[in-house]
């Protein structure tokens, strides 16, 4: 196995170094021995793990080795940055490598498979069987979407001898389906991306012909071409899980014009995107709504500068084009164009707010409003995400409340009662999602529901369907996105809380009214016994609190797909029971902990708020 270190490259070389890379690749997987002069290049063990700055190049089988060499080969090629497998392929039969698909799956262990022989070897080419082992962390399927998977791992290897032109060499005959990695191979080579399809209930509750769009994160390998491997995976369509909740402009099979390999944009940032004749065939604003998905899905990709996207046709005509501040018109924006607000309670139970940007030694302010009056005692709130309404629970859990946060407004009646005995199981903390639609959770042990206020108005109350969840099972916390298209919920079951991912699926049902279920709960933060609090942290990020088996509590990034990102550590706090975080990454996080309400400014420390505040909120 080759390594390249491309920590040592100095920062003013690396765009020539990567060139030097792309003209050598092809010669240092056939055994090259002439590579950058001052480069880093070193054996690597099959025990080291390379970190996400080093390239990986497999090297072909060895001539005469056992069969255990030939094992410890292709795992390892397995490992390296070509994404075709070709070396790898050199370790297996001639039918073995034909039939072989590695991007049909990707397992992922912990450490690496642990390799060892099964059954008795016996003298002749009868054949030589191996057993692959490990504890798995997740499976990548063939749309590169990620599966959180426990348990352990156990697959096969039977290898053969073949005749060769250098006499009878040991081969593959006999895998696993796809290509089975160790966690810490997996970070180095792939980095997730988000993807972006429009909502199926159309145009948002903001301005007419508005579209919400809903991120749909994948794994490409981050060595290659991030960028066209991005809009392939966008071209094919949402994963299965998501795709019964969005839809695409792209037109049935559209995909790259053939034969184009690579894409790249020009010297103003802009890209152009040949199709093939099936995506031809959009009109003018299918093609405004194509061009808007492939901006956002290039936004946040960290090699890519894209500002403006033009496609064309396969027969080279013009189709349309599109700048960001055209994408940013034309879909729904995740919240109104003033920043944020940074929402709590007082000592008193009172709704209070700070600007998202103020600083950390000015006093927050009362809202106008029942709610910021006093009229009524809180213990948890959600304000919407125009800033124009405020949802909150009475300080013994039962009632729960909608009002304006406009001086002189009423407070009213409860939208809904809950009849718990104890405090404790009332309410829980309510979410507003981006449709206007409001979300909570009733914890009554004899009656628990998940209750949806269509527009957060009490006569369009429904009970919610959350299939999957079992009869023990309680919701602590509900926290909807802020595209309407997904659900984030605390889950307690025995002696476990988790985290889990649900659909939001809304449908006609026989007198006209949309009937709204959540389904295909997926678990996030799966490493976490008990999660404590969390908070959307973006489209497709969550920040959570929770604790590992017989660990200490701890704060992290998690994704929606149940992936954690690397590099997005956080200070830690002590005894932190609620947690809040903007869409805007530029606005700080928000905790309620042992010295009352604080906030985590970008690049700063934990700095203190109001030393007895509590539910601490962004809108939403």
């Amino acid at each position: 196995m080759a390594v390249v270190d491309e920590q040592r490259v100095p920062r003013q070389r690396r765009g020539m170094r990567a060139g030097m890379l792309a003209g050598c690749g092809a010669l240092v997987l056939a055994g090259c021995a002439s590579m950058p002069d001052n480069g880093g290049l070193e054996s690597v063990e099959a025990s080291q793990r390379p970190d996400s700055q080093v390239r990986v190049f497999a090297l072909p089988p060895k001539d005469d080795v056992g069969p255990s060499s030939i094992v410890e080969g292709f795992l390892e090629a397995l490992t390296s940055d070509d994404p075709s497998y070709t070396m790898a392929r050199k370790y297996l039969t001639s039918k073995a490598a034909k039939n072989w698909e590695p991007k049909r799956q990707t397992v992922v262990l912990d450490d690496g498979p642990s390799t060892r022989p099964t059954g008795r070897p016996n003298s002749g080419n009868d054949g030589r069987s191996y057993e692959l082992t490990g504890k798995q962390v997740a499976t990548v399927d063939q749309q590169q979407a990620y599966q959180p998977r426990g348990g352990a791992y156990q697959g096969d290897l039977h290898l053969t001898q073949v005749n060769t032109s250098k006499g009878k060499q040991w081969r593959i005959d006999a895998l696993p389906e796809g290509v089975v990695l160790g966690e810490s191979d997996f970070q180095r080579i792939y980095s997730s991306v988000n993807k972006y399809y429009y909502a199926v209930d159309s145009t948002s509750g903001g301005e007419a012909g508005q579209r919400r769009l809903v991120a749909d994160p994948v794994f490409v390998r981050q060595w290659t071409d991030p960028l066209t491997e991005t809009v392939k995976e966008l071209l094919q369509g949402p994963t299965r899980w998501l795709n019964p909740v969005v839809r695409t402009a792209f037109p049935t099979h559209a995909a790259l014009k053939k034969g184009t390999d690579s894409l790249a944009p020009d010297d103003a940032n802009k890209l152009t995107v040949p199709l093939n004749e099936a995506g031809s065939r959009a009109g003018q604003a299918k093609c405004k709504e194509m061009a808007a998905q492939l901006l956002f899905s290039l936004r946040d990709l960290s090699s890519s500068s894209v500002n403006e996207v033009e496609l064309k046709r396969s027969d080279g005509r013009f189709m349309c084009a599109m700048t960001e501040d055209g994408a940013d018109a034309l879909a729904a924006p995740r919240s109104t164009g003033r920043v944020p607000d940074q929402y709590f309670l007082d000592a008193k139970g009172r709704l209070v707010r700070m600007p998202g940007k103020s600083r950390s030694d000015k006093s927050p302010e009362q809202v106008p409003g029942p709610l910021g009056e006093g009229e009524q005692v809180l213990r948890s709130v959600a304000v919407s995400r125009d800033q124009e309404r405020a949802a909150g629970v009475s300080n013994d859990g039962r009632s729960l409340y909608v009002a304006s946060l406009i001086a002189g407004a009423s407070l009213g009646d409860p939208v809904a009662s809950s009849h718990a005995k104890a405090e404790k199981n009332g309410f829980t903390t309510p979410s507003w999602d981006g449709n206007g639609d409001l979300w909570v959770a009733d914890r009554d042990p004899k009656h628990r529901r998940l209750l949806m206020f269509g527009q957060g108005q009490a006569d369009k109350v429904q009970k919610v369907r959350v299939e999957g969840l079992g009869d023990d099972a309680t919701i602590e916390t509900v926290k909807a996105s802020a595209d309407g298209a997904r659900i984030g919920l605390l889950v307690s079951e025995e002696d476990t809380t988790s985290l889990w991912i649900g659909r939001v699926e809304r449908h006609a049902d026989a007198n006209g009214d949309t009937e709204v279920s959540v389904t295909e709960l997926r678990q996030a933060a799966p490493q976490m016994e008990e999660v404590t609090a969390v908070s959307w942290a973006g489209d497709s990020r969550l920040v959570v609190v929770g604790r590992e088996p017989g660990g200490l509590q701890q704060m992290q990034y998690v994704l929606s797909d149940g992936s954690t990102p690397t590099g997005q550590a956080l200070p830690g706090l002590t005894r932190v029971s609620e947690i809040a975080a903007s869409d805007n990454d530029e606005l700080p996080l928000l905790a309620h902990s042992d010295d009352g309400i604080v906030r985590l400014p970008s690049g700063a420390a934990w700095q203190s708020v109001l030393k007895d505040g509590t539910a601490p909120v962004y809108p939403g």
